[in-house]
């Protein structure tokens, strides 16, 4: 009886695993459907990855070195409308001579009416043939990419007689001043024309001042590449480490230096916001 009992209990059990089996079986079955059902991946067409909108704005390229179409130019041998005193904001008062603007040392730096915040630039300089002085009192100069504030407060790319001229290597001629060091040294001698192509990201700030995003800035010279999207670890310098400070828009600041060289000249200056 005991072992009729064993085989009963034993074959209870199968029952019930098989009825087990059995509905699971029934649920994956679907499940198997719906796989088998779903329709292939479309295969890739040339058409997936072509962008046809927003369409860019046509802008008309320059010939030689007038500036392109949509530039804003701020000197073109004519006036100083565009640009003012850094100081006090008055009318500026360098020297405009046959097409040329020349630096004058005795009423300091000019800076811009308008106000940027990313842009392309392009500006022309020359050191004189007769230059004078070594070092860092030899045609020395600057492009502020933001001024910041009076004096030399802001952004220098720096302007110097680097054509057989020593001096510390992050202050030389396509130098962010004290900070970035140019990848080459494309200098003409002086008395020859030289060119700044420059693309300059502005930094961005937090709502209560804080850095969000630094500065970068790309700068071709002479047609080289000098720097290639450097970041900048604040303001430009002359003692001290750099620090940034908030600011929104700023204007583009040319620098009258002090030392007892002859004035260098600017020419053809223009720039396009990329705001």
């Amino acid at each position: 009886m005991r072992i009729q009992f064993s085989r009963l209990l034993a074959f209870a059990t199968l029952v019930a695993m098989g009825a087990h089996l059995s509905a699971q079986q029934a649920v994956a079955a679907p499940q198997v459907a719906e796989r088998q059902a779903a329709p292939a991946p479309a295969e890739a067409t040339p058409q997936d990855t072509e962008v046809w909108e927003p369409v860019p704005k046509v802008v008309t390229p320059a010939n030689n070195t007038a500036p392109p179409s949509d530039a804003i130019v701020l000197f073109d041998g004519k006036n100083l409308d565009e640009w003012m005193s850094a100081q006090d904001k008055a009318p500026a008062k360098w020297f405009v001579v046959s097409g040329v603007l020349t630096v004058n040392k005795d009423v300091g730096n000019i800076e811009t009416k308008r106000t940027f915040r990313n842009y392309q630039l392009h500006i022309e300089w020359k050191i004189p043939e007769n230059i004078t002085g070594s070092g860092q009192a030899r045609g020395n100069s600057g492009v502020f990419l933001a001024s910041t504030g009076p004096g030399d407060a802001g952004y220098e790319l720096q302007i110097l007689d680097s054509y057989n001229n020593k001096t510390y290597v992050n202050g030389q001629a396509g130098s962010i001043y004290k900070q970035g060091i140019p990848l080459v040294n494309p200098s003409r001698k002086p008395g020859e024309w030289q060119t700044y192509d420059v693309v300059w990201t502005a930094p961005i700030f937090n709502a209560e001042g804080s850095l969000k995003t630094p500065a970068y800035v790309t700068v071709f010279f002479n047609g080289v590449l000098v720097q290639n999207h450097f970041e900048l670890k604040g303001e430009t310098r002359y003692i001290g480490q750099p620090f940034y400070k908030k600011y929104d828009t700023a204007p583009i600041k040319l620098q009258a230096h002090g030392d007892h060289s002859e004035p260098i000249s600017f020419r053809n200056i223009w720039v396009r916001e990329l705001n």
